[in-house]
């Protein structure tokens, strides 16, 4: 997966700008503490977070799209650590205020198992006190399997469970494209 990313992110931006609806979480969410990001890619989210004042982990497998993503972050001094790695061997969880997977899962026949045991995994080992946002897109039965995920671990409380849209634009390309999401966040 990575050498394909690490092509991909050979253009810069390329999935574009963080969605707004989570960026207005963050900038409104009242404790701006230490956030996980699995699966950061170029940083979209990572670096947006913690250019509002959070502290912010990356972890990716691309490490053309980690690289990135710290130039940034070292030439506007920001808060933010990007580090290549697998997100589904790390377990460091408890050390997080808030846990980010934006677009990580797509609970393919072939992935829906493995992404699934992460997820149990990340809201067992989670502290009291720390979030999980997800956001997904919102076609087939995936925000369905991510509920049945989440809902697993008795202890998560849902702060948010929001419809949005997003539209993408290629500027190079001229494609186009609108997509459904949701963003859900559970505190433990």
């Amino acid at each position: 997966m990575s050498a394909s990313y690490d092509k991909y992110y050979q253009t810069q931006d390329l999935f574009g700008d963080p969605y707004p609806e989570l960026i207005e979480f963050f900038a409104a969410y009242p404790k701006k503490g230490k956030v996980l990001d699995l699966g950061c890619g170029q940083g979209r989210d990572a670096i947006a977070l913690a250019r509002i004042g959070y502290s912010v982990i990356g972890i990716d497998q691309s490490k053309v799209g980690i690289d990135q993503m710290n130039r940034i972050a070292q030439s506007e001094n920001l808060n933010l650590i990007g580090k290549v790695g697998d997100i589904y061997s790390f377990n460091q969880f408890v050390g997080f205020d808030i846990i980010l997977l934006d677009s990580m899962f797509h609970f393919t026949k072939k992935d829906k198992g493995k992404e699934i045991e992460l997820i149990k995994k990340i809201t067992s080992l989670m502290k009291n006190g720390s979030l999980i946002v997800v956001c997904i897109q919102d076609t087939g039965n995936k925000v369905l399997s991510l509920n049945e995920a989440i809902d697993f671990e008795k202890q998560l409380t849902r702060l948010m469970d929001m419809k949005f849209s997003y539209s993408f634009e290629d500027k190079k390309s001229g494609h186009k494209s609108k997509t459904d999401y949701r963003m859900i966040a559970a505190e433990k």
